[in-house]
């Protein structure tokens, strides 16, 4: 009988016993989790659940709403910059590398109060919740055009150029040959980053943006249900994260391109 815990290099095991292991990891990890709980001499209550239900539903809302619109917004914006980075007008190109440069070398902390508490105040941006969709679309935006340059950078020469043997114009290739091959190459990345909005969401509560975060925050410093907050808090974001990861995993597999 084979062993349902060993598998060779490369080699992806059936359905069940990925099922198996799975089960097997998260029984350890809960364990690991409640026995971590008891020496600490914490005791985990999650009946403000019900008292608060309405307010965590508008918070995870508030975070969805943010999210979606950041994911869109940073990812025209990535294609943006991506195609500046090529442009054969200078100021352009360097506008464009300038601003990759400072978004992905400064933390987005220090973006978001510099955005809001001195552009925003500039320029009359006062509405949090449109300052922080502007701002975690520049940050997000920035890796985007990056994943989207690289992509590029890295397809094979023979398409294209048999491309261009055949009359295809530059748009003609760049629709027909380049874009499904960028879809399969940037997509894992491409997820990542999405998720990594949803996930860098929570800081706009350092703005009182009242997404799912500033919630926990508001209703633990209510209750000083520390733990039993911030755990469901961890426990909704994974609600948000997973999914997109495992759209992304058939997206894979429908779109899976030999170059």
């Amino acid at each position: 009988m084979r062993n349902p815990f060993i598998a060779n290099p490369g080699e992806t095991p059936g359905l069940a016993i990925r099922a198996l292991n799975y089960v097997l990891v998260c029984v350890v990890v809960i364990a690991v989790a409640a026995v971590s709980l008891m020496a600490a001499g914490i005791t985990l209550s999650f009946d403000f659940v019900i008292q608060y239900r309405e307010r965590i539903w508008s918070g995870f809302l508030m975070t969805v709403g943010l999210s979606v619109a950041s994911l869109i917004a940073s990812l025209i914006l990535g294609v943006l910059v991506a195609l500046g980075q090529r442009c054969r007008f200078l100021p352009v190109r360097s506008l464009c590398d300038l601003y990759v440069k400072i978004i992905r070398g400064t933390p987005l902390i220090a973006q978001i109060y510099f955005f809001y508490y001195i552009i925003g105040t500039a320029w009359g941006v006062s509405n949090k919740v449109v300052a922080g969709i502007i701002i975690l679309s520049l940050f997000a935006g920035a890796y985007i055009a990056e994943i989207i340059r690289a992509a590029y950078e890295s397809l094979p020469t023979g398409p294209l150029e048999a491309a261009r043997a055949l009359g295809f114009s530059t748009w003609q290739m760049g629709i027909w040959v380049a874009l499904p091959q960028m879809v399969t190459r940037t997509l894992p990345a491409l997820t990542g980053q999405f998720a990594s909005i949803i996930k860098d969401s929570s800081l706009l509560s350092v703005i009182a943006v009242i997404e799912l975060t500033q919630t926990m925050r508001e209703i633990s410093a209510t209750n000083y249900n520390f733990f039993g907050c911030f755990l469901l808090l961890g426990a909704l974001y994974l609600c948000l994260t997973l999914p997109v990861m495992f759209v992304s995993r058939i997206f894979e597999r429908k779109l899976a391109y030999d170059a």
